[in-house]
């Protein structure tokens, strides 16, 4: 087991422009882009009823891991890159929130999205010429729900749906990720989950505090409301983590989910990311921003603006069929390995490429996602439809999807 060691001790003697991702030769040195100047967008002015009104009834849409749709129209409002004048504008955004409709619990329940997108669709393109001109390609949508613009928390069923005919020519800005999956179409940016960046800031532990804690996670291990049987529920990679090392003293893993879990996060050495319902989770966001080594458990997944984060430096990638030797793989991680990751972690532009910080910040969340969008211009001229050119169905889908909103 390596000695234990505080990434804070170390010095930070990597520069901002020298990481290498090796799928697709450097990465981080995108991270600092300025997209003020290389892009101008156009924020349709929606009925409150799509945005506003959503969160007068229920604030709690606000603090969600799906609420960077909200944060994002914020944001949006006040920016340099925003344009009032839609003949000069490269995109376009729907400021439509989807995630806002909650359970008693908390939990956004998909099945009025479709109709709350394709009635906000309808609206831009009886209002405005820009929608037709290309029937979607020039518009980006925020869609973070667990698999995006398939609208349904249960992968068979997100599969069964596909994305909505009708973004499916749009830019869609997704927490979901995985290769070659129906919910995740090509030209996608993919965006780290919503956490919440001052809270988080409260939590913050003295520098020199060590990392006593060799492996850490709190969390679900079984769903037994959605999953009785217990194999569907994070493909059973989660219950394979509980049977295998619930007793091992090296693994600080539970179901409960303490007061300190900030603290703790910052007190260890590896966290566990594996998948849940969907593969991604704010555990990612909360690994980085606190200088934990992610453990990412989600066989082919997609994660957050990998052209600009070298995830391969920073994380370690365990395969779901690996997980009962997980103990082996993290003990037998050079200690050198270990600090070179601790020291790109340490980086303050990677914590906040991670985070939707209000007022926005440099180099943010935020940032990162009009510097992926800038990186797609120009379009091109294919994206234009000729006088008379159908290039969407507008009655495809399930029929309760086409009920009025």
């Amino acid at each position: 087991v390596p000695t234990l060691v505080t990434d804070r001790e170390i010095p930070n003697t990597i520069s901002h422009h020298v990481w290498f991702d090796g799928n697709s030769g450097s990465a981080g040195d995108v991270l600092e882009d300025d997209p003020v100047g290389r892009l101008k967008v156009y924020v349709y002015e929606l009925p409150t009823k799509y945005n506003k009104k959503m969160v007068a009834k229920d604030s709690r849409c606000l603090s969600h891991m799906f609420a960077a749709e909200i944060f994002m129209h914020r944001f949006l409002l006040s920016s340099a890159i925003r344009t009032m004048n839609p003949e000069e504008a490269d995109w376009f955004y729907t400021p439509v929130y989807t995630t806002c409709d909650l359970t008693p619990w908390g939990h956004p329940l998909p099945f009025k999205s479709p109709r709350i997108m394709r009635s906000a669709v309808q609206f831009i393109s009886s209002h405005w010429p820009y929608w037709n001109r290309t029937a979607g390609a020039d518009h980006f949508f925020v869609v973070p729900h667990d698999f995006g613009a398939c609208f349904h928390y249960q992968e068979e069923k997100a599969i069964e749906r596909g994305i909505l005919p009708l973004l499916r020519r749009a830019t869609l800005v997704q927490t979901f990720g995985q290769k070659d999956h129906v919910c995740l179409k090509e030209g996608s940016i993919n965006i780290p989950p919503y956490a919440p960046p001052q809270k988080m800031k409260t939590h913050l532990v003295p520098p020199e505090t060590p990392r006593s804690i060799f492996v850490y996670f709190r969390g679900l291990f079984y769903d037994t409301a959605n999953d009785p049987e217990g194999g569907y529920y994070a493909r059973g990679a989660r219950a394979s983590v509980w049977e295998n090392f619930k007793n091992n003293p090296l693994f600080d893993i539970s179901t409960d989910h303490p007061p300190t879990y900030y603290e703790d996060m910052q007190r260890a050495i590896f966290c566990l990311c594996p998948l849940g319902w969907a593969p991604w989770s704010p555990r990612l966001v909360e690994a980085v921003v606190f200088g934990c080594i992610p453990v990412i458990i989600a066989d082919d997944i997609v994660l957050p603006f990998a052209d600009a984060i070298p995830w391969d430096e920073i994380g370690v990638f365990v395969a779901e069929d690996d997980v009962p030797k997980l103990d082996t793989i993290l003990t037998s991680i050079p200690m050198e390995v270990i600090l070179r990751k601790q020291r790109l972690l340490a980086n303050p532009s990677m914590k906040q490429a991670m985070l939707f910080p209000q007022p926005a910040q440099p180099g943010d969340a935020f940032h990162q996602i009009l510097n992926g969008l800038a990186r797609k211009l120009p379009h091109s001229k294919s994206v234009y439809l000729t006088p008379g050119q159908k290039a969407l169905n507008w009655t495809q889908g399930p029929k309760g999807d086409l009920k009025p909103w």
